[in-house]
């Protein structure tokens, strides 16, 4: 990764180690980082270190449960420990239930609400009181095409990623004058575990493809720069934007 980006030594945190947190963690490694990664699956932590010289072992993870009450302040207080502060926040946690709104339950909407905004709120607003104290951080939180998009099947997960975009504004306004950048990425159809699944069902991988004018899926690794650059002193005049990475879906 080009030194460019002036990455390198910055106290990054990413929460969530699945597909795209994982490649996400090995852009910061590469850039010359140091980089910690929280998720509630130590296994997802492992498949990362194999993958890269990340060393789940050591002081760059951290295994805890984001819902519970007092994650955010065990996770900002660890980094203050091993790190001494924070200078760039990721959050890639998410979930998505594919099913008609008349098939879901209270419990159903509220698991993904809260998997998926509710973590990004208490983690963001953690993270942020440290970065306005400190007077200098970059959020990049993960969003969607769904936040803008009407997907049928989609609902708790598109008001989750439509709230997501929402939060991050206010956060953007709210701190820009403490130094902090608060911006986010929003992929289009990218091959993770999280859309396997779905894109395994007979004529779904041709139908998305379809609907995308570059011709193919994304794939996490072309997340990874567009994320760095948001995270990086390149982009200190750029807050409160949603960047589409989707091949060109959202122009369709």
């Amino acid at each position: 990764m080009s030194t460019w980006l002036g990455l390198r030594d910055s106290r990054v945190l990413v929460a969530g180690a699945g597909g795209i947190g994982a490649a996400v963690a090995r852009g910061f490694l590469e850039a010359g980082a140091d980089v910690t990664v929280v998720d509630s699956d130590p296994s997802q932590l492992a498949k990362l270190g194999a993958s890269s010289d990340f060393d789940p072992a050591g002081s760059r993870a951290i295994v805890i449960d984001l819902l519970a009450a007092d994650a955010p302040r065990v996770v900002v207080e660890r980094m203050l420990e091993i790190r001494g502060g924070i200078d760039v926040f990721v959050h890639c946690v998410g979930v998505n239930d594919r099913r008609p709104i008349l098939e879901l339950a209270d419990d159903d909407w509220l698991r993904i609400l809260d998997i998926n905004l509710t973590t990004a709120f208490r983690m963001g607003s953690a993270v942020g009181r440290e970065m306005v104290r400190q007077r200098s951080g970059r959020m990049v939180f993960l969003s969607s095409v769904a936040g803008l998009m009407a997907h049928r099947n989609h609902a708790p997960y598109a008001a989750s990623k439509g709230g997501l975009n929402q939060l991050m504004r206010s956060m953007a306004a709210e701190w820009a004058d403490s130094g902090v950048r608060v911006n986010a990425v929003a992929p289009g159809y990218v091959e993770t575990a999280l859309t396997e699944g779905h894109l395994a069902k007979p004529g779904i991988r041709e139908a998305l493809v379809n609907l995308i004018p570059v011709g193919t899926l994304g794939t996490t690794e072309q997340l990874v720069g567009p994320i760095l650059f948001h995270a990086s002193p390149q982009a200190d005049f750029v807050t409160g934007q949603v960047l589409y990475v989707d091949g060109g879906r959202t122009l369709v």
